[in-house]
């Protein structure tokens, strides 16, 4: 419990020093504020250094976990101003290294006699550090049972030595990230009880999803089953190379792949010597994330330019496979329809879709936000799906879900957030590149795949399903509703100001009512006086005729304007 308060404290001190000290009342810390000698010691920031910043430079100083979330969250332009989301994404994880002894206990242990060959060939200095592990470059010999050809593409033969790339786990990192993530937690929850805005970011789901994601990111297995779902996706695909690994020196804790060798695809002048077309590579990584979303629905969350290289046969080398995403067959059809209804200018169906998208009802209570979408696809009316600026859009749908307290699933999140770093990566290869003229094709054949036979024949699959279960679950149902009504019916309830309207409709009811019979009877009478004396009609009082008729003519109006009214 002492270390658990200290961390309290160090947090309550760092938000303090940062200028944020507002917040504590919301976290309830204000017990824990530094006394005004400890805060006169505390380095403030200097005036004029805008919040993000400051929240910033807090979470730098509170370590790997804070700045993780904060990058994390720097994704999330659904629920995050553009401006914090801008300074988020600058966090820099500056970690410092495992010291090499370290490094080498922690594959003795995990590895046993299979980390001998490894250990031997292991450099000492860091390829890559990080708050999680760092990466070693070595070498190991691939036995001919153990080569697994068709993953990669590019499998070793039996007993030649492969360079590879191991990951090593920092030693107690999982009971710090634990910790921190339950503190984490409860002041995510603290601040949603104390303030509105908290509660309007939905901060304790996103520490929640935020946790889900770390604690996946700390287990090496599940990062290696990743590396070789990519790699079966893109099975044959002559433009990708995914790293192979390597599980006989492989654990939770440790990870050995396959060494990637190759150009960064953001260096230019290296792209420029080796004779690459930056445009036809821009278009490549393009297509192949939009692949891994539109067709394989399992795709790389972090496509960084850091995570890609162009390897001297021309293949597209990808690394890193901690952070992924997921997107369902259904999901992609949303997707499809959203782009197409603000090609068509529907924003009601665009309306639809959004607010399904992200989880909430759509019951005609997002009429404003149906009338901002109808103004987004004015804009775009006209124009073919290849000229819609899709970045453009994303960043404006994104506004609009955070000012109506929308918010995104999280692989939805990261979906988009990776089709935004897709298009900034091509139009930086080639300032021309528009993603969305690589997304056409994939929508084309979403849509085409929704109408073919097996599409149709799934569906009624699932039609056919739902109606065996209904018909199964029908008598259960009816003897419900029975029992329901032997027991006095169904209560139904209201609230004040809901019975206040219903009276009132209740009471043009009735006055419509009484007015429709009214005259029905005075045309009813009219009639039959006409029918019975036809000829001598014209002889009544013309006083008593008109009265008639002007009745029936002013009742009339009433009906029709009062039914006008009610729509």
């Amino acid at each position: 419990m002492s270390a658990r308060r200290d961390r309290f404290r160090d947090i309550v001190e760092t938000l303090t020093r940062h200028g944020l000290g507002f917040a504590l009342g919301s976290l309830g810390l204000d017990r824990l504020r530094p006394a005004d000698a400890t805060l006169r010691q505390h380095r403030l920031p200097p005036r004029g250094v805008s919040m993000p910043v400051r929240l910033r430079l807090a979470l730098e100083d509170l370590g790997a976990v804070y700045i993780k979330f904060g990058q994390i969250v720097s994704t999330r332009t659904d629920v995050l101003p553009p401006e914090y989301a801008t300074e988020l994404a600058r966090l820099q994880d500056d970690s410092p290294p495992i010291a090499a002894a370290e490094v080498r206990a922690v594959i003795a242990e995990e590895l046993g006699t299979a980390a001998e060959l490894l250990l031997e060939s292991l450099d000492d200095s860091p390829l890559a550090t990080g708050s999680i592990g760092q990466v070693h470059c070595g070498r190991i010999i691939v036995e001919a049972q153990d080569a697994e050809p068709g993953l990669s593409g590019d499998a070793a033969g039996g007993g030649q030595p492969v360079d590879v790339v191991v990951k090593v786990r920092r030693p107690g990192v999982v009971s710090q990230i634990n910790e921190d993530l339950e503190i984490m937690a409860e002041l995510a929850k603290r601040a949603e009880r104390a303030s509105a805005r908290a509660a309007g970011l939905h901060l304790a789901a996103l520490v929640d999803e935020f946790s889900q994601t770390l604690r996946a990111e700390l287990d090496y297995v599940q990062e290696a089953r990743n590396a070789e779902q990519f790699a079966a996706n893109f099975a044959g695909d002559l433009r990708v190379h995914i790293p192979r690994v390597f599980w006989a020196t492989s654990t939770s804790r440790v990870l050995t792949l396959e060494r990637i060798r190759g150009i960064k695809v953001n260096d230019a002048a290296a792209l420029r010597d080796a004779g690459i077309d930056a445009g036809e590579l821009a278009r490549t990584a393009c297509s192949v994330l939009l692949k891994m979303v539109f067709e394989d629905g399992f795709f790389h969350a972090d496509p960084h330019p850091g995570n890609f290289f162009v390897e001297d046969d021309g293949r597209l080398g990808i690394i890193d496979f901690g952070m992924v995403g997921h997107v369902s067959d259904s999901t992609r059809g949303q997707l499809v329809r959203m782009l197409l209804a603000v090609v068509e200018q529907d924003s009601a169906r665009l309306t639809t879709a959004l607010v399904r998208l992200c989880g909430a009802q759509s019951d005609g209570g997002f009429g404003e936000l149906q009338s901002a979408l109808g103004r987004l696809v004015d804009r775009y009316a006209g124009r073919p799906l290849a000229e819609v600026p899709i970045v453009a859009v994303l960043t404006e749908l994104a506004a609009l879900l955070r000012a109506h307290k929308l918010r995104l699933p999280r692989d939805i999140a990261l979906m988009l957030k990776m089709l935004v770093m897709a298009d900034g990566l091509g139009k930086q290869l080639d300032p021309g590149f528009e993603l969305t003229t690589q997304l056409g094709p994939f929508t084309q054949k979403i849509l085409l795949g929704s109408l073919s036979p097996e599409a149709l024949a799934d569906r009624l699959k699932k039609l056919g399903r739902e109606a065996l279960r209904l018909g199964t679950d029908a008598p259960e149902i009816i003897r419900r509703m029975v029992d329901v009504l032997e027991r006095g019916g169904i209560d139904i309830h209201f609230r004040v100001d809901e019975l206040d309207r219903l009276m009132d409709k209740a009471d043009k009811t009735g006055n419509r009512i009484v007015a429709g019979l009214i005259t029905a009877a005075l045309i009813n009478a009219v009639g039959d006086l006409v029918s019975v004396q036809p000829d001598r009609w014209r002889n009544w009082p013309k006083t008593l005729f008109a009265a008639g008729v002007g009745g029936v003519g002013a009742l009339g109006a009433y009906l029709a304007l009062t039914s006008r009214s009610r729509k």
